[in-house]
């Protein structure tokens, strides 16, 4: 089931590093909830994040700087749902009473979510959801959050948008284009670098370009600090 996610109330936020996410746990966080743990599903090797590609001492670095521990798991897509629950059931036994999702309005990820909370007999809370693209992209963009695009759908942008940092001209550029200005359906996705709740930037050091299943990949990897 979904909830009001309240004062004090500890919660795991399913974190892929990009910019819902990180909403997502920025609004759960100024209701006065409390951040337990970040998790982050990762791929078999257990090098990158199996959502967005990041590579996990991205991961890492993003959770240092927000001071809240990352959980992450392995899992191919064949039990990715079965090891989402034994994950949040850990967490449940950690004291997790919520789980916190960036989603917007795709009911069928919004369903899943409720089904794996249930299962793990945790509630769901969805702090983004049918909130207008435009108005969720703006609150970002003005609280002071960096967020760069490290992947592109092929059939929707060219390779030529990996690397850029989202900003409202960009975003009325998608507008233009026809895309979805927050990429909902996959048609871009970002990593968070900066913002109000990071205590210092996670500075990124991008790498090569890559195709691979129909989208184009920026490698990136954490720049030593200065």
């Amino acid at each position: 089931m979904s909830r009001v996610l309240v004062k004090d109330v500890p919660f795991v936020c399913s974190w892929s590093g990009g910019k819902d996410s990180c909403l997502a746990l920025y609004r759960a966080m100024q209701v006065g909830a409390r951040p337990a743990f970040l998790l982050s599903m990762l791929r078999e090797d257990g090098l990158r994040s199996r959502s967005h590609g990041l590579p996990r001492e991205i991961l890492q670095a993003q959770a240092d700087s927000l001071g809240i521990p990352l959980v992450t798991k392995t899992a191919s897509w064949d039990d990715y749902e079965s090891t989402f629950i034994v994950a949040l059931e850990e967490l449940k036994d950690a004291g997790v009473q919520v789980g916190v999702f960036g989603d917007i309005d795709i009911d069928e990820h919004r369903l899943w979510e409720e089904k794996v909370c249930d299962a793990a007999g945790i509630d769901a809370y969805l702090p983004l959801w049918k909130a207008p693209r435009l108005v969720l992209l703006g609150e970002f963009l003005l609280l002071g959050f960096d967020a760069t695009i490290v992947t592109v759908n092929s059939e929707k942008l060219g390779k030529a948008y990996l690397g850029k940092l989202i900003g409202l001209e960009l975003v009325k550029e998608f507008v233009s284009l026809g895309i979805d200005p927050s990429g909902e359906k996959g048609e871009y996705h970002t990593v968070v670098t900066n913002g109000p709740i990071f205590s210092e930037p996670v500075r990124l050091k991008p790498g090569e370009q890559s195709l691979h299943d129909g989208y184009w990949f920026l490698d990136v990897s954490a720049r030593c600090r200065a």
